[in-house]
């Protein structure tokens, strides 16, 4: 599920799910492992990556759909819990970004400190509309940090998927290279990063990063239950049907 490189003092956490990284209940509780035993370990940075191409499909949806609704709950309480693995992260993290990420693997990223994504026709994009899942709030406030709140409403709306030419202009991503220098260019930033002045630097980052944990603080207070309302709502399902069917019939 995970392969876990050692930088020096960063952790690498490479998502290592083939063919596409699609996230599913074992790869989150994977990440969340990972990244404890990175922190646990004495690891002074944190990098996401995935596979050159790729760097995750987002949810496993033709699993998920397999599901009964406590199987659903599990499922999305991991994924909120891993988002707040991140956001929560006393050290920080940056998304490698090594290809496509669409949905959920886009989500991962925004809980970031930085994300550097690979050029070249790559898209990136919260497009759970388009599948017929809402976006709550909780996830829509970290685009928001990241874009601004009238260009995350225009993108969340829209459910827009883009390229990473774009995804650079609105601020979505930090920083574009060569789908073989992601991960390089990643410990770049965050190894200069950890050369300030450690205790005046995480000091200033917990006040930056203040309103985003207040929110993210307790995984359990979030609106879990409304979102598997949501999920198993007439129009969702079969819209994930139809996108399942569709899956099925590719190459």
């Amino acid at each position: 599920m995970l392969t876990i490189v050692q930088h020096d003092a960063i952790a690498e956490i490479n998502l290592a799910r083939p063919p596409v990284n699609a996230l599913n209940l074992e790869l989150l509780q994977a990440i969340q492992d990972g990244m404890a035993g990175a922190i646990d370990g004495g690891a002074r940075g944190i990098v996401l990556s995935g596979a050159s191409g790729m760097f995750s499909a987002g949810v496993d949806v033709p699993a998920l759909l397999g599901q009964d609704r406590a199987g659903v709950r599990a499922f999305w309480r991991s994924f909120f819990a891993t988002c707040s693995a991140i956001a929560m992260s006393p050290v920080p993290v940056v998304a490698a970004i090594t290809g496509h990420a669409p949905a959920g693997g886009a989500v991962l990223s925004l809980f970031c400190d930085y994300r550097v994504m690979a050029e070249g026709p790559f898209r990136i994009g919260l497009n759970e509309v388009q599948v017929g899942l809402i976006v709550p709030d909780c996830i829509q406030l970290a685009l928001r940090r990241v874009v601004g709140p009238y260009r995350a409403e225009r993108l969340l709306v829209a459910g827009a998927m883009i390229e990473a030419q774009q995804a650079l202009a609105y601020g979505f991503v930090d920083e574009l290279t060569g789908v073989d220098q992601v991960t390089t260019r990643a410990l770049h930033w965050l190894n200069e990063l950890l050369a300030l002045p450690s205790e005046a630097m995480l000091a200033t980052r917990r006040l930056a990063r203040a309103d985003l944990t207040e929110v993210w603080k307790d995984p359990d207070a979030l609106p879990i239950d409304s979102f598997v309302d949501a999920f198993f709502s007439a129009e969702t399902q079969a819209v994930l049907q139809q996108l399942v069917a569709r899956l099925k019939k590719k190459p």
